[in-house]
């Protein structure tokens, strides 16, 4: 029955996948061999100030405790973005989608380059792909322009009928997995999941740690953006039905050495995309073969420290050390 939800929630997305363009024009990247182990990292002093100008041997890294060599370090406009933007439209974030189109919008337009593409994927009791693979502004503000309250459309459903006075469904879990083991899995480069939402899931299929899992085993970073609609929740007495909120965004972002924004009346989303597009610019691609050379599944802890004490860095906390035919 698992697997038969999966790929019912799957081919909703891959009905809709155009062809994706060549990739021959694009520039070389630091996978170059099956081996290698991928990390994007950010750094920031004791002050949050990011740190755009360190080199290699700024930085140390451990795997299970023990050191690794270093094989290939570049910063990250040297490397393809690919971005998957997942926005919640469930019933508790109807009222902030306008804002959610037109904030997304000038991020598109000031972070893509021509070798970057992105997809849009909404989210509410279904997940469904308003736009494929593309680099094209004009077909993701068509895309966004399509965000809407996400409802039912009957077979398989990803929950339950909500009651009378509960908000509606929400399956964030169901739509990063998807987002990272259908979507993002076979890209090179940089690859990030950007997800608008408050948090709260109601209805998926999988757990948070199936939706963390296929992320680091894409190499994707998980950037969370916190967008809570207070005068939703109180009409139902300031509740979170279903839980999860801000303490199931970190758990996420922080495993994939990503980042959890929160979006209030001094920082509204317009300045969150400011920052987020800011961190992206000032990350640097890690690479390293590791000493372990062993292909048993294993999860492997990571942790990337700074020469400088007074710096510190954000990144992925672990991988998946997959056997080569899973890959």
């Amino acid at each position: 029955m698992r697997k038969l939800i999966l790929f019912a929630l799957a081919v909703a997305l891959c009905a809709q996948q155009q062809p994706q363009k060549p990739l021959d024009d694009a520039p070389a990247t630091i996978k170059v061999d099956v081996n290698v182990v991928n990390i994007l990292a950010s750094v920031r002093d004791k002050k949050g100030t990011l740190m755009p100008h360190l080199e290699k041997p700024d930085f140390n890294i451990l795997e299970d405790g023990k050191p690794q060599t270093i094989k290939y370090f570049t910063r990250e406009t040297d490397l393809p973005l690919t971005i998957g933007m997942l926005v919640d439209t469930s019933g508790s974030q109807v009222n902030l989608i306008g804002i959610e189109r037109n904030a997304a919008s000038q991020f598109f337009s000031q972070v893509l380059g021509k070798k970057d593409e992105a997809f849009l994927l909404m989210f509410g009791e279904e997940s469904e792909l308003l736009q494929d693979y593309t680099n094209s502004i004009r077909l993701l503000n068509e895309g966004l322009s399509q965000l809407r309250l996400s409802a039912p459309v009957g077979g398989l459903g990803p929950g339950p009928v909500p009651t009378v006075g509960q908000p509606r469904g929400t399956v964030l879990y169901d739509a990063v997995y998807l987002a990272a083991s259908e979507k993002l899995k076979q890209e090179v480069g940089r690859k990030v999941i950007v997800v608008i939402t408050d948090g709260v899931d109601e209805g998926s299929k999988l757990p948070i740690e199936e939706a963390v899992e296929a992320a680091q085993k894409s190499d994707a970073v998980i950037y969370s953006i916190l967008y809570e609609d207070r005068g939703f929740y109180s009409r139902f007495g300031g509740f979170s039905f279903g839980g999860g909120g801000e303490a199931a965004l970190h758990k996420m972002s922080d495993a994939t050495g990503g980042h959890v924004f929160r979006v209030d009346n001094r920082h509204p989303l317009d300045e969150v995309f400011k920052e987020l597009q800011d961190e992206m610019r000032t990350q640097y691609a890690i690479g390293y073969t590791p000493t372990n050379e062993a292909r048993d599944g294993s999860y492997r802890k990571l942790d990337v420290k700074m020469v400088n004490k007074d710096l510190k860095a954000q990144a992925r906390k672990g991988y998946y050390a997959t056997k080569l035919d899973q890959q």
